[in-house]
């Protein structure tokens, strides 16, 4: 009796970390970034990059690193999308000033984009990067 109530433990214990795991595991891509794009005023450069986000609802906060390194933190929104997104990808606009605007983000084989809350930053269209 001890061994199976130790054991029904381990169990419950070893799914709710292996639930953890893959939650955490949905929330995190890789996005690469073919062209100079700013995300709060900082300049990325080219390069691989990971996506991080959380929070519940709508309202997520995301973080942006290249290797270990935190470069960027921001808000944004979830948004479904009528179909799940091909690749990773990532839509940007264009400043004023000819340099690009990170706006979004499309997890590969999901039907959500992140929505950077770029109040007011660039002025022209989106255009996805996939």
């Amino acid at each position: 009796m001890k061994h199976s109530k130790l054991a029904a433990a381990l169990a419950t214990v070893a799914l709710f970390f292996a639930g953890v795991a893959v939650s955490a595991e949905a929330n995190k891509m890789t996005i690469h970034i073919d062209q100079k794009v700013t995300v709060n005023g900082k300049i990325l450069d080219n390069g691989k990059y990971t996506a991080e986000w959380s929070g519940d609802g709508p309202s997520v906060q995301v973080t942006l690193l290249h290797g270990k390194d935190t470069v960027a933190t921001f808000a944004a929104q979830i948004k479904q999308e009528p179909s799940p997104n091909l690749n990773d990808a990532i839509g940007t606009s264009d400043n004023s000033d000819g340099s690009k605007q990170l706006n979004s983000i499309y997890p590969g084989g999901k039907r959500v984009s992140i929505q950077l809350d770029n109040s007011g930053a660039g002025s022209g269209g989106s255009s996805p990067s996939r």
